[in-house]
């Protein structure tokens, strides 16, 4: 078996040698050719049979110096020609070869300032796009080139500036949703550099103004002749409980052809009215203190009764035992009585055979001869029942004597947890004090105010105002209430007075709630208006792109700020370049 091993290991050597050895002359071979690539390969492979070949990495190091050489005047040449891309692939490659190469990493130095020059040629010809790909090729091999990053600002800028140019003559051919994209991917593109921003928010405003939901509110009539009620159903009132985001605006004039809703409000009456409502409640006291039986003494005696029964049934069965005993001892004395005589009736019998032996021997008439009557059984084996009986009843009288013990002493026991339990009883007193409550019943007034605030609203579409509007009539009710009633120390009642708010408070909030009411149903008419708006938006999303589709997008989004769609919001962001497009809505600039 360990030759077999041995010559295993031995196989697994030289296979391994000879991968070393093959490796390595493929090496010397593509080196004496000058294929630097399969050379590299080859004592890669050698290095990797035999990582601690110091020889080998000697030639690795070698191949890559003289194949850095070459790659070095190929970009030589190339850098010479013009070709400044070939060129600086070439010096990247010759430091990865040769990272030693002080001639590489000047000549890299100088291809690099001249793609820089040549960015910065091609920003002046407005060709950005261009421009910025060669910086950013240049970043990539040396990210912090100072010139380079100049050159990004610099594009930047020129990029900003484009999109500016071109916001400004959209915004003044009247298509102010492009010009909003276009001034805030100008501002996307370099912070600062124009008055992207600034513009934006105008014509962000202007947009709003444009889409917005008028609500023409008329004065609120007073039939109620209560002013501080009308009060609350202003056209400020109404404008400060509408979402602020949206493009909601009340006015008190509209010009034609706008949408929205022309509001009449009227407060029919207020109606204020007091209710004392008579009822009782009841207050539990302390009345005194009453003798009950003691529970615990009551389980004390449970417990003593239970062990004295368990007594009565431990002596019953000490009785029993005892008596079995007592018996098994009289069987006893009986027995050994009846083996006593049966020992004396043996002796005598075995005299009489002595003697009647003696006898027959004195009157052989052949000498050595012993006679029938000298037979040794006749002197034994008479009493051996007798005896045996008596043995057994022994030992089973010794049993029940151990029995009888255990009785007595379960019984000792027994009655002393007997006394126990006795004395527990007698030191609980029988009776114990337990306090007795009562119930006190007092009167309480609940006294409770409402005011009612009764509100006709007709809601009317601006773009068909002919169209005869039902009127909605509401009544607007906040109360409040209190409990009252007087105090009665003795039963621990503490006095409660009247704690109404005052009427006028109660007036104002019916009038917030029926304000409240009213923008409630104007923003459901506005969620119908801009819920076509974003159908509309929507069917043209197959060509985000396009002008018009970009017009009635960005209309869409300000009409749905509180909750931009998605489907919406991001394909024209895509499509137009910006990399926040919340900022179309003047959120996260």
């Amino acid at each position: 078996r360990w030759l077999s091993a041995l010559a295993l290991l031995s196989l697994v050597l030289l296979s391994g040698c000879s991968a070393f050895s093959r490796a390595v002359r493929e090496g010397d071979g593509a080196v004496k050719e000058r294929h630097w690539a399969e050379a590299e390969a080859a004592y890669l492979r050698a290095l990797a049979a035999d990582p601690e070949a110091s020889e080998i990495t000697v030639k690795l190091r070698a191949v890559r110096k003289e194949w850095g050489a070459e790659v070095y005047q190929e970009a030589g040449a190339a850098h010479a020609s013009g070709d400044l891309p070939s060129a600086t692939k070439l010096l990247v490659r010759v430091l990865e070869l040769d990272p030693d190469h002080e001639g590489a990493r000047a000549l890299l130095a100088q291809t690099l300032e001249a793609r820089v020059g040549v960015a910065l040629g091609l920003l002046k010809e407005e060709k950005l796009q261009d421009a910025r790909a060669e910086l950013d090729a240049v970043l990539a091999v040396s990210p912090d080139h100072v010139n380079a990053r100049k050159g990004v600002d610099a594009v930047q800028v020129a990029w900003a500036k484009r999109f500016f140019a071109s916001a400004d003559t959209l915004e003044k051919a009247g298509k102010l949703g492009n010009a909003l994209v276009a001034y805030v991917r100008a501002d996307q593109e370099r912070v600062g550099a124009t008055a992207a921003r600034e513009r934006a928010e105008a014509v962000r405003q202007r947009l709003r103004d444009e889409v917005a939901f008028l609500v023409v509110a008329t004065p609120v009539e007073d039939n109620a002749q209560a002013p501080d009620v009308a009060q609350r159903l202003s056209a400020g009132r109404l404008a400060a409980a509408l979402p602020t985001k949206l493009p909601l605006k009340v006015v008190t004039e509209a010009p034609p052809g706008r949408v929205g809703v022309k509001l009449d409000l009227s407060l029919e009456r207020v109606l204020p009215l007091k209710a004392v409502e008579d009822s009782q409640r009841s207050q539990r006291y302390l009345a005194g203190n009453r003798s009950v039986p003691n529970p615990r003494r009551g389980d004390y005696e449970k417990k003593l009764l239970e062990t004295e029964r368990t007594l009565e049934g431990v002596e019953r069965k000490q009785a029993a035992v005892l008596r079995e005993y007592l018996r098994a001892q009289v069987e006893l004395g009986t027995l050994r009585d009846a083996a006593e005589r049966c020992r004396e009736r043996e002796k005598r019998e075995c005299r009489a055979a002595i003697q009647e032996c003696g006898e027959e021997a004195r009157d052989a008439k052949s000498p050595g001869k012993v006679p029938s009557e000298c037979d040794p059984e006749r002197c034994s084996g008479q009493c051996t029942q007798d005896e045996g009986l008596m043995v057994q009843k022994a030992k089973a009288a010794r049993v029940l004597e151990v029995a009888v013990q255990a009785a007595l002493d379960k019984a000792e026991l027994q009655r002393a947890e007997v006394q126990r339990n006795r004395d527990t009883v007698f030191r609980e007193p029988i009776t114990v004090e337990e306090p007795m409550y009562s119930d006190f019943v007092y009167d309480v007034q609940l006294h409770r105010l409402t005011v009612t605030a009764t509100v006709t609203a007709v809601m009317r579409d601006l773009l068909t105002p002919q169209q005869v509007a039902a009127p909605n009539t509401q009544d607007y009710a906040v109360l409040h209430e209190d409990l009252a009633h007087k105090g009665y120390d003795r039963y621990g009642v503490l006095a409660d007075p009247v704690q109404l708010r005052n009427e006028l408070e109660l007036r104002v909030d019916a009038g917030d709630k029926a304000v409240a009411d009213v923008a409630k149903h104007v923003k459901e008419r506005f969620d119908l208006y801009r819920g076509k708006r974003v159908e509309d938006a929507r069917r043209g999303m197959v060509r985000p792109g396009a002008e018009d589709v970009v017009e009635t997008a960005v209309r869409a989004l300000l009409l749905t700020a509180d909750a931009p769609p998605q489907d919406i919001l991001q394909p024209v962001a895509r499509a137009r370049g910006l990399t926040k497009p919340e900022a179309l809505l003047g959120i996260g600039q």
